[in-house]
């Protein structure tokens, strides 16, 4: 049996024992395309063959930027891997200047696409990038070299002891990826992961997951190009899952209906925006059934594993599951049996309710540079505790700082950040990862995340916002003297903002507007709102679709020292702000 100690190995120890014909599921123009266990290997053997013949060698980097999670993308992986080369996933809606950033950082030799969108936003860079030599596409696009061609290159076996040799000559603890992460900088960090860093995290965190092997089925669709969805996919080739690629996540909904998926890892937004279609649905019933729903929401939101509320309620979940929460779970294919959440902070509702009706979520926690799982929550052996992000997986060590932050030591720590020693040994100190967040750990090894240590935050779709760089771009704008940016675990980045008041007033007499004489009024005029909305609409092209702050409300005071909003050295008192607006912030996201 294939010992699995590099991340080639996994197609391969599934082959010997299930060579199972739905290994990689994508549909092509409305049908659903199975890729076998064997075909998915004679194809990356094919891609590897290719490779060598287009003179690639060991620790050449490759890229790959795919809108979609495909049966390409695993193919490409595992060819590119075994011949010692490394994998550089980029995320698809990054701008076209991140993606040239990336590209001539890593020093990428080929770059691999999925669609027209991503080709033509590459090509309007491509100049800048001298060591790209070409590009390769999934799709079929004019004036594009497509992929295939690589597998009729490949056809051709006669140098498969190369790519066998190859093979056998990457080591364990060599590099195997480099993942990009947007930085507080804003330039993003090149995250270096071994073989070893990602293997060991898959097995060690594979016996969180209850799976029948060879029998269960995954729908994928969280991007393939973060950690937490690549383990994930490794986890299911682990246990011989069928995975089936969603068409995008417009068309979730509907793929979820055709596949059935026992199984599918989710980010909390996803989760509350189907939570909020069946409330939804829910306040559109009428009498005795607009009851009978609510009653079952109700006493799914008292959920607690185990059974530690007692017979009483056990008998009466069993009626709320039997005439509510199984219409639930037939409306997300009537097979789910697990969720797998990660990359920002989960409801504790959303975990009651759901584990109520009989798709238990379990979240657990992790950074890129942890590879990226450090806790899991696990149903089987108690190990499922709904405010902590699971118990700390096997092999890894987790201790608490004098200050709080979570520090790591283990086998997934990463290898260091790509060309930043000074970054790297900033976050590494005396073998332990510096997490930067606050947290805590109780006597039964469950971890629980109270705060962030850095200002830096994510949204409930997993997308970091680093807050400093989008309120110092605000401040360029002579309407805005003051403004925080919030949203950490909300969908959506949003901000307080403090007019200018004499500046504001001065354009109102130009203007001849009557904005009134207190501060009051002024934040309460309409056309004082729209051309605020107006400059927060101008500095929001600079950023990415997730970190344009989508709506604001301004403050009728002027942030001071005195008034508590800043420190003696004029910084933001993040939290005190949030506290003095707390009315702003529930109008904002309620």
């Amino acid at each position: 049996m294939t010992k699995i100690s590099r991340l080639f190995d996994f197609p391969y120890y599934q082959l010997e024992k299930n060579n199972i014909s739905n290994c990689l599921v994508t549909k092509y123009d409305g049908k659903w395309i199975a890729t076998s266990t064997q075909e998915y290997l004679d194809k990356a053997n094919a891609i590897s063959r290719a490779l060598l013949r287009l003179g690639i060698n060991k620790n050449d980097k490759i890229a790959i930027i795919s809108t979609n999670n495909r049966t390409e993308w695993n193919i490409m992986d595992i060819g590119i891997l075994q011949v010692g080369a490394q994998n550089v996933p980029i995320y698809p809606t990054i701008a076209a200047e991140d993606y040239e950033y990336i590209l001539n950082h890593s020093e990428s030799k080929f770059c691999f696409i999925s669609d027209e969108i991503v080709y033509n936003k590459l090509i309007s860079v491509k100049s800048n990038i001298p060591l790209l030599k070409d590009i390769y596409s999934f799709n079929e696009i004019e004036g594009c070299k497509n992929w295939k061609s690589l597998l009729e290159l490949g056809k051709d076996e006669s140098n498969q002891d190369v790519v066998e040799d190859r093979k056998n000559n990457v080591k364990p603890d060599e590099l195997a990826t480099i993942i990009y992460t947007s930085g507080t900088t804003g330039r993003p960090k090149g995250v270096m992961l071994s073989h070893n860093n990602i293997v060991s995290n898959v097995l060690d965190s594979a016996c969180r997951i209850p799976f029948d092997e060879g029998t269960s089925v995954a729908l994928s669709f969280l991007p393939i190009c973060h950690i937490f969805e690549r383990v994930i996919l490794y986890i299911y080739q682990y246990y011989s899952v069928s995975i089936y690629f969603a068409e995008s996540i417009e068309k979730l909904s509907e793929n979820i209906k055709e596949v059935k998926p026992t199984v599918f890892s989710v980010v909390p937004r996803l989760l509350e925006k189907v939570y909020d279609k069946i409330i939804a649905k829910g306040e559109d019933l009428t009498g005795v059934k607009k009851k009978l729903f609510f009653w079952a929401v109700n006493l799914g939101l008292q959920y607690e594993p185990y059974k530690a509320n007692g017979w009483w309620y056990e008998f009466q979940l069993g009626i709320a599951r039997k005439l509510i929460f199984s219409k639930w779970k037939e409306g997300l294919g009537g097979n789910l049996n697990v969720l797998v959440s990660g990359s920002a902070a989960l409801q504790h509702r959303l975990i009651r309710v759901f584990a109520a009706a009989e798709m238990p979520v379990m979240e657990g926690y992790g950074l890129t540079e942890t590879s990226p799982v450090i806790s899991v929550n696990d149903q089987k052996n108690g190990g499922f505790k709904i405010g902590t992000v699971g118990r700390i997986i096997d092999n890894v060590e987790v201790k608490i700082a004098e200050d709080g932050e979570i520090l790591c030591k283990g086998p997934n720590v990463m290898m260091g950040y790509y060309k930043d020693e000074e970054l790297t040994n900033e976050a590494i100190k005396d073998g332990y990862f510096h997490t930067g967040d606050i947290g805590e750990l109780d006597a039964d090894n469950f971890l629980k995340i109270t705060d962030r240590k850095k200002e830096m935050f994510k949204t409930s779709g997993g997308k970091y916002i680093a807050p400093q760089i989008i309120e110092n771009e605000m401040k360029q704008s002579l309407f805005i003297e003051q403004i925080m940016v919030i949203g950490d675990g909300e969908k959506m980045p949003a901000a307080f903002i403090q007019p200018s008041f004499d500046f504001i007033r001065e354009w109102a007499k130009r203007k001849n507007i009557t904005i009134g004489k207190t501060n009051e009024e002024l934040i309460n005029n309409e056309q004082v709102i729209q051309r605020i909305g107006k400059e927060v609409g101008k500095y929001n092209e600079k950023f990415g679709n997730w970190e344009k702050i989508k709506r604001f409300e301004l403050t009728p005071d002027i942030w001071t020292i005195d008034g508590g909003q800043l420190t003696p050295t004029m910084k933001l008192k993040r939290k005190v702000v949030k506290e003095i607006y707390n009315n702003l912030y529930q109008k904002i996201y309620n």
